[in-house]
């Protein structure tokens, strides 16, 4: 198919669709959060399962990412995000009807398998049907529209929670979910060609074996999810650390996530206006330096503040720096490999969902034993092994723009 290189009101349509729908999900974890420790109380149990949730989500969007894509290979694009977008609606209907924290744990799993579809299936899209600069705009767009989720998320939760019962939230999530069906239904694009023959398993298997077999694709999958780290272990701990340890107010949670996600949106559009300005690839090198001052910030907070509010401000410009390079990072990675895009951008969600709950859970116990420092300490290792890794990615995706090998498209089928 032709690629779409001009983003106009037509070509947008689809995205926004997407967009819709990737809000819907993650607001289905931002605006629960400030009400977990409402959630834990009704159903009598611990705080520890405050932060357990947001695992549970992950997991979810971890467990099926190997077969949605390679599926949509088969039977094409559309069939499965749509199933996906319904699957994930009902999910969320089904939280009116959980009598206890093992069946709420359960549906967030469940919930949070809408993550596949986004990866696996719609990014895929956005990748085959736009040119590369478009697609890059487009991804750091549609992050800025995303990222509201966590900016409104806690905020629209903790009033929603103050007014009404908090299994509201997830029929006004479904709402939101419903209407993304429809625009998705009506204007997403099918970029392969159906293939009646079985899903082939074996195939699938060396599909697989030959993306993770390519060590550049994993250095590259691992810099993104060790870089959102930080920032995804202060959404699963800041509930803990500001409500449950910190004494505010659900409200008052709501208001300390704003400057961290509009850091983050800050960092998006900073890329998205310059991205045709600086050669691909600058952004990241750039953004490491606000990453290194926002390390700097929480030790220095730690060592001699031991106040939630520092923690608010390194993550806000560790996020400013996540902002400027995510988007880039990504379509790097998704350009390392020549097999299927769903099939690269399935395998990117599984590591991304792993090392997202791998990093909860090592949240959850350095803080335990070790308080605000343990959370920094942590948030420095992490760092500094994204530094290592993302040097040696940069260098080689830019140098493969310079030399033209950088389009590593597998066939649209």
């Amino acid at each position: 198919m032709q690629k779409i290189s001009t983003l106009t009101r037509n070509t947008l349509m689809f995205p926004l669709a997407l967009v819709l729908f990737e809000f819907s999900v993650y607001i289905a974890n931002d605006m629960i959060q400030p009400g977990m420790l409402t959630v834990t109380r009704e159903f009598g149990a611990s705080a520890a399962w405050m932060a357990s949730a947001m695992t549970a989500f992950l997991v979810g969007g971890a467990v099926f990412q190997w077969l949605f894509g390679p599926l949509s290979d088969r039977i094409g694009r559309r069939p499965v995000m749509l199933g996906g977008t319904v699957f994930f609606i009902l999910s969320c209907l089904a939280t009116l009807f959980s009598q206890s924290i093992e069946s709420f744990i359960i549906l967030r799993v469940l919930q949070g398998v809408g993550l596949c579809f986004i990866s696996s299936v719609g990014y895929a899209v956005v990748q085959e049907a736009f040119e590369e600069k478009a697609a890059i705009r487009v991804t750091a767009l549609m992050a800025n529209v995303a990222l509201i989720a966590p900016l409104i998320g806690p905020v629209a939760g903790a009033f929603m929670i103050e007014i009404l019962p908090w299994r509201m939230v997830f029929v006004f999530i479904a709402a939101i979910a419903t209407v993304s069906l429809v625009g998705l239904w009506r204007h997403m694009p099918e970029t392969v060609k159906q293939r009646k023959e079985k899903l082939p398993l074996v195939q699938i298997w060396h599909d697989y074996r030959a993306v993770v077999g390519n060590r550049h694709f994993l250095k590259a999958a691992m810099c993104m999810p060790l870089l959102a780290i930080p920032l995804i272990g202060w959404i699963a701990m800041s509930p803990e650390i500001l409500v449950a340890d910190g004494h505010l107010s659900v409200i008052e949670y709501g208001y300390w996530q704003i400057p961290v996600f509009g850091c983050l949106i800050a960092g998006n559009l900073v890329l998205a206006r310059q991205v045709d300005r600086w050669r691909l690839g600058s952004s990241i090198r750039i953004a490491l330096y606000p990453i290194a001052l926002g390390v700097l910030i929480m030790l220095f907070g730690a060592a001699f503040l031991d106040k939630p509010y520092f923690l608010v401000a390194a993550i806000s410009v560790i996020a400013f720096g996540e902002g400027l390079s995510a988007a880039v990072m990504i379509r790097f990675t998704l350009t390392e490999s020549a097999v299927s895009k769903a099939t690269v951008a399935a395998t990117m969600g599984m590591i991304n969902m792993t090392l997202y709950g791998v990093g909860i859970e090592l949240y959850k116990v350095f803080y335990q034993y070790a308080g605000m420092m343990g959370f920094a300490l942590f948030s420095l290792a992490v760092i500094a092994l994204y530094w290592y890794l993302s040097r040696s990615v940069v260098a080689r995706a830019m140098l493969a723009r310079v030399t033209g090998h950088e389009e590593k498209d597998g066939p649209l089928i």
